[in-house]
C-alpha cells in the first residue's frame, strides 16, 4: 500500500527542515519506505477534506490504505512499531527509546517554542524584555538536564532510535538561536542527526518543496 503524506505547499520554515513533514520524511528514509506527499495550501488545511484526516487542521497526516494518522510523534511511532530501524529489538531498550519520544515532545520542545511564539508574536509588548529572558531560562534548564543525560554517547540509549530522530528534530529549532551551542554536547549531537543520510534526504525533499528544485540526491 501506498504511503501519503501532508506536507505545506509553501514551507512557512523556507525550506530549513523544521515543518514538522520533515520528521516524518526522516522516519520513512531510515527505515527505507516509498512515500508520496500530497502539498495543501493554508486555505485547503481548514477545509473539510483535510480536517477529515487532522481534525486541527495542521500537518502532517499519514495515510496508508484504510488507516489515517495525524500528530508526527503518533505517526513516527507507527513507523517505527511497524518497520525495522527505528526501535530496538529488546523489549526494555524499546520501551526506553520510546519514552524518549514522548519526553522530546512533552519535556523538551514545549519551552522551545514558548521561546519561538515570544520571539514571533509578542515583540512589540511593553514586558517582552522581560518575559523572554524568564522563557530562555526554561529552555536552558531543560537543556542542562538533557546535556547532563547525554554525556559523551553518541545517542541517547545506546544505538541510534525513534527516540535521537525526534529529540533532534525539536532541538534543531535552536540551531539558531545560539543556546544550543552553550551545550556543545548537544550541538554535536543534532550535528550527528543532520549527518544521517536519511535525515539529509528528508532536508532535501522538504527544502525542494519551499524552492520548486527536485532534491539532488
Amino acid at each position: 500500500m501506498t504511503i501519503t503524506i501532508t506536507a505545506f505547499e509553501r514551507s512557512p520554515d523556507g525550506g530549513k527542515g523544521l515543518a514538522r513533514d520533515t520528521r516524518v520524511r526522516w522516519a520513512l528514509e531510515e527505515v527505507g519506505q516509498p512515500y508520496e506527499v500530497r502539498l495543501v495550501s493554508f486555505h485547503a488545511m481548514k477545509e473539510p477534506a483535510h480536517q477529515a484526516l487532522h481534525p486541527f487542521g495542521q500537518i502532517p497526516t499519514y495515510e496508508e490504505g484504510d488507516l489515517a494518522l495525524f500528530e508526527t510523534g503518533a505517526i513516527v511511532l507507527h513507523i517505527a512499531e511497524r518497520h525495522a530501524g527505528l526501535l530496538p529489538g529488546d523489549a526494555n531498550a524499546r520501551a526506553r527509546a520510546i519514552t524518549w519520544m514522548f519526553a522530546a515532545l512533552n519535556t523538551v520542545e514545549p519551552p522551545i517554542l514558548e521561546r519561538e511564539t515570544a520571539r514571533l508574536l509578542e515583540g512589540d509588548k511593553t514586558w517582552y524584555g522581560e518575559r523572554l529572558p524568564l522563557v530562555e531560562d526554561r529552555v536552558r534548564d531543560r537543556l542542562a538536564k538533557l546535556s547532563g543525560r547525554l554525556g559523551d554517547a553518541d545517542w541517547l540509549d545506546g544505538a541510534f532510535s525513534a527516540g535521537d530522530l525526534m529529540m533532534v528534530s525539536v532541538l534543531l529549532r535552536l540551531k539558531s538561536s545560539g543556546i544550543l551551542d552553550e551545550y556543545p554536547n548537544l550541538a554535536a549531537y543534532v550535528a550527528r542527526g543532520e549527518a544521517r543520510p536519511a535525515y539529509k534526504r528528508a532536508f532535501d525533499a522538504q527544502l525542494a518543496v519551499y524552492t520548486g528544485k527536485p532534491p539532488t540526491g
